[in-house]
């Protein structure tokens, strides 16, 4: 497959901060790659730089075979980026935030005007589609904003955390579309705090902590590098999670983690069957009461978890609380 966005060796410091380090990457064509990390892990810096809005301090960056420092102006034509926040024009209605970029990515008047409708239309916005932006909700300009990078039916898509601050029936939407992009040829970098969203779209999955590239893979080819099941065991306020992980400790392929926020101890372990007989017989020595009990294959948040030791809220959003470390719940 031809790598139509290639990253070398990037690498950008903010005065004594290394944001990203070395950092190596490929896009191929009509394939979505979703980087995964925790805040400040160098995601938008990384978005930023091949977006040409910030310079790289060593590497290099193509896309399509231009270079993002010295063809800026090649790759902008390239391109569509939404990033974290809405830039959006409040004094224009969404009929005309759209057809105004369309213009401005070459579009006709009549090819503006359709792309535009259409935009609309496929992110629910079609009613609202001729009103000023100053009675949208947040939401609502969000989508708006998400729009705007896609309305040219550019070749490759620099997406910054696009569904935060969505609803769930506005992400499904915005997951059917991007589908749709990519069925007609378009190319995605994929930035988000949703696993489920990776799982969902990403062909490829990257996952970056501290500046660097720390796993790379199908999401099918991540979860297997964990091998074996999980066991999911919840408790009510009453118990100790990290007596419970330490009575756990000797059970699994590896020490339990914690997560407080759901309060569920996840065991590892090689032989689903022999894990559960396990974890009920060493609870029940100790007469601790279990409330629920999950056996299950490797999900992406144990992959991001066992990863970088960061944890996701119960929505599947990547938080930045760790973790209990696994020497803690054996000491």
């Amino acid at each position: 497959m031809t790598a139509i966005v290639e990253v070398e060796g990037l690498a950008r410091k903010f005065g004594k901060t290394e944001a990203l380090c070395g950092v190596d990457l490929e896009v191929h064509e009509g394939r979505v790659v979703a980087l995964l990390g925790p805040n400040g892990a160098g995601k938008t810096t990384l978005v930023r730089i091949l977006s040409t809005l910030l310079h790289p301090t060593a590497g290099k960056a193509r896309i399509a075979g231009y270079d993002v420092v010295k063809q800026a102006t090649a790759v902008r034509r390239l391109i569509g980026l939404a990033g974290q926040n809405a830039a959006v024009d409040e004094t224009l209605t969404g009929r005309e935030n759209l057809e105004m970029v369309g213009r401005l990515s070459r579009l006709s008047k009549k090819e503006a005007a359709e792309r535009a409708a259409d935009t609309l239309e496929r992110l629910s916005l079609a009613d609202a589609g001729d009103r000023p932006l100053k009675g949208y909700s947040g939401g609502m300009r969000r989508r708006l904003d998400l729009g705007a990078g896609f309305v040219a039916r550019p070749r490759v898509l620099l997406l910054d955390e696009p569904t935060t601050g969505l609803d769930p029936a506005s992400r499904l939407e915005l997951w059917s579309f991007l589908r749709d992009l990519v069925r007609e040829g378009a190319s995605v970098l994929l930035t988000t705090q949703y696993l489920e969203e990776a799982d969902q779209l990403a062909s490829d999955i990257v996952v970056i902590d501290h500046g660097k590239i720390i796993a790379h893979g199908t999401p099918v080819e991540l979860k297997d590098r964990l091998g074996g099941d999980v066991i999911d065991v919840s408790f009510d306020d009453s118990v100790d999670l990290e007596a419970v992980a330490k009575t756990l400790a000797d059970v699994g392929t590896e020490a339990p983690t914690v997560d407080r926020s759901v309060r569920r101890v996840t065991i590892p372990v090689a032989n689903g069957s022999d894990g559960l007989v396990a974890v009920v017989r060493a609870l029940d020595g100790n007469g601790v009461r279990i409330e629920d009990l999950v056996l299950r294959r490797p999900s992406l948040d144990d992959v991001f978890l066992a990863l970088t030791g960061h944890t996701t809220s119960p929505e599947g959003s990547i938080t930045d609380e760790a973790v209990r470390t696994r020497e803690e719940s054996t000491r």
